[in-house]
């Protein structure tokens, strides 16, 4: 009987556990592989949150081995609603180390995840994002997918 009690205890606890890393928000948009333009933005509209706390914010991206430099600045523009607040960021995501390896994982396709910011929101909050490239170059060629992760 205490074994069983035990063993329900140890398996709740790692339940609550790993419920508590399970992303709110987690959500990609393709782009043209063969060129992602830098007047392309890509729109993301996070639904209000369950709950009032602090949530962490964090950009995933997925390329191809033809993108060409070593690493990727984006601008990412954001908007809680109701309140209306706005932040605008420049995130530097560095791809491939001095030594000319991808810090992602993948074989053909890498894929990274880049903290971005911690945001306090309250219950019903929600967030509008827009995020384009920054790069000297209007067309990008070799990234597929740009996420949000939002965990909190």
């Amino acid at each position: 009987m205490r074994k069983s009690l035990l063993f329900l205890l140890v398996l709740a606890g790692c339940l609550l556990a790993a419920c508590k890393n399970t992303p709110v928000y987690y959500h990609f948009e393709h782009t043209p592989e063969n060129g992602w333009e830098k007047t392309d933005a890509l729109d993301f509209s996070i639904t209000p949150m369950a709950s009032n706390g602090s949530y962490q914010e964090q950009i995933g991206l997925r390329i191809s081995a033809n993108y060409p430099y070593m690493s990727l600045s984006l601008i990412i523009e954001q908007t809680i609603y109701p309140a209306g607040q706005t932040y605008c960021d420049t995130l530097d995501c560095h791809l491939i180390d001095e030594n000319g390896n991808s810090t992602g994982y993948g074989i053909s396709q890498y894929q990274y995840l880049f903290p971005l910011k911690t945001l306090q929101l309250h219950q019903g909050d929600s967030i509008q994002c827009i995020i384009r490239h920054n790069m000297k170059r209007e067309i990008l060629p070799g990234i597929t997918d740009v996420g949000i992760r939002l965990q909190r």
